[in-house]
């Protein structure tokens, strides 16, 4: 039988075709601007990319697949949860009336504190009355789920905040891998980097492209390739991805920013400078009356919970809605809408208990355009706008950066040298270091953002410090 041969490229020829495609993609610049950008500016750009990309890759693509998770928990919840969030519906039948509902959730929990209800805002929805408890971990409350009519107890659940065990978990999940304070620095280290390296690719993608006429400039940043092999397939997919992504990944980064524990403090105080943040009713009654509080009485507090949502009901508050006992004597109950889908509902009441009286409202049309945005793009973030028009793009989303994150890896295992031994390579664009002038706008530029972003801030002084090294051990080239 004859020999058959397949020649295949020349490995080591391939990576230089690659490296010089890096260097002069640009071709001869026609200008100062230009011949800066490509000898000083970009081979920075490429750097800050490839080095972020390499690090905090593996940070982005857990909390890639875990925001994936969390979104399909909704339905995941409703399955799970069904019990405690449906009734059947009786022919003709009309809901007890609240007071009742509210003294047989304090008698299932008697050890519980009542600190919100939410009475049940559909015909086949459940009542739930919140509860402040002994043994519950923090920031989590026990929830009572109470059939609306015949107050009968449809279970007990640990909650946090609206979500259910389900739901509870997976958020906990994506916020912080379950690892309390510690998990929460590895999503901030995520969405503080998440927009330096759509901004940046975009940057090195688009004048990538932007050689020949319109039409194909055009073609090569927004289609990838379809044929071919190799790193060059590889970079079209994750750039064209990354491009279509780009608006979308930079609302996930600054949204996500605003829940982060040390950036989420600045962008707090920030807010409230401005007068950006989620107006609140004023809750301080005259001080010869007191209101009656979540420590009262059982009949007390049942009681006034039903006269505090009438009093909600005749002021135009629909369902849902929130009711949350005074905390203190001399304070209001406050009456919140609670409708997060598109259109969102948050007017609120404070009712004085005693006069069934407002004594202050806040309607959503009149809270602040910045506090609005603010609260449309945390609840665009959590998939609750636009219902499941939101999971799904939330969804496309994550796998779309999962995708630009494998390809991205694909891209640098393809860069090795073939020999003597397959080793990692080093950043795009050959040994060309960037110039003095680009360090120094892009320096100023990383410490005025690291400020505000300080895990941004200390994760980028060490990817200097590993090329600060890195440059050491390799000759620079010039020109």
């Amino acid at each position: 039988m004859s020999e058959i041969t397949v020649s295949v490229p020349d490995r080591e020829a391939f990576n230089d075709r690659d490296h010089r495609d890096d260097r002069d993609e640009l071709g001869p610049a026609r200008s100062p601007a230009r011949a800066w950008w490509r000898r000083e500016l970009r081979p920075l750009l490429m750097r800050v990319h490839f080095y972020a990309g390499l690090f905090v890759g593996p940070f982005l693509l857990v909390a890639a697949v875990t925001g994936l998770l969390y979104t399909l928990s909704p339905q995941l919840e409703q399955l799970v949860h069904h019990d405690q969030l449906h009734v059947p519906v009786p022919p003709g039948a009309t809901p007890v009336p609240l007071t009742r509902q509210v003294s047989a959730a304090i008698a299932a929990l008697p050890e519980g504190t009542v600190s919100a209800i939410r009475p049940a805002g559909t015909a086949d929805g459940t009542t739930r009355v919140i509860f402040d408890a002994p043994g519950v971990p923090a920031d989590y409350s026990r929830t009572v789920f109470l059939d609306p009519y015949n107050a009968q107890v449809r279970g007990i659940l640990t909650t946090y905040g609206e979500w259910l065990p389900v739901r509870a978990w997976f958020d906990e999940l994506h916020r912080t891998l379950h690892l309390g304070a510690v998990g929460r620095v590895y999503t901030e280290l995520a969405a503080s980097w998440l927009w330096v390296l759509t901004l940046s690719g975009l940057t090195i993608w688009l004048a990538r492209v932007r050689r020949g006429r319109r039409a194909r400039r055009l073609r090569l940043a927004v289609t990838p390739r379809l044929r071919g092999a190799g790193r060059a397939r590889v970079r079209s997919w994750h750039g064209a991805v990354g491009l279509w992504a780009a608006v979308g990944l930079l609302f996930l980064s600054a949204t996500g920013l605003t829940w982060s524990q040390f950036a989420g403090t600045n962008v707090d105080s920030v807010r409230a400078a401005l007068h950006w943040s989620s107006p609140s009713v004023h809750t301080a009654l005259p001080a010869d009356q007191l209101a009656p509080t979540a420590t009262g009485s059982t009949a007390d507090l049942a009681a006034t919970a039903g006269r505090v949502l009438a009093v909600a009901r005749e002021h135009g508050l629909s369902d849902p809605v929130e009711i949350t006992p005074a905390t203190e004597p001399g304070r209001a109950w406050v009456v919140t809408q609670t409708k997060r889908s598109w259109p969102e509902k948050h007017d609120s009441l404070a009712i004085d208990p005693a006069t069934a009286t407002v004594v202050d409202q806040i309607r959503f049309a009149d809270w602040p355009l910045a506090a609005k945005l603010a609260r449309w793009g945390i609840d665009a973030h959590m998939g609750l706008l636009f219902g499941l028009a939101s999971q799904l793009a939330l969804a496309a989303l994550a796998l779309g950066l999962i995708s630009m994150i494998v390809w991205g890896y694909r891209m640098w295992w393809l860069r090795r040298p073939a020999r003597p031994a397959p080793v990692p390579a080093g950043p795009p664009g050959g040994t060309r270091r960037p110039g003095f002038g680009a360090i120094a706008l892009v320096g100023a530029a990383a410490i005025a953002v690291g400020i505000f972003l300080p895990v941004f801030g200390v994760s980028l002084l060490l990817f200097l410090l590993v090329d600060a090294v890195r440059a050491q051990r390799t000759p620079a080239r010039t020109g």
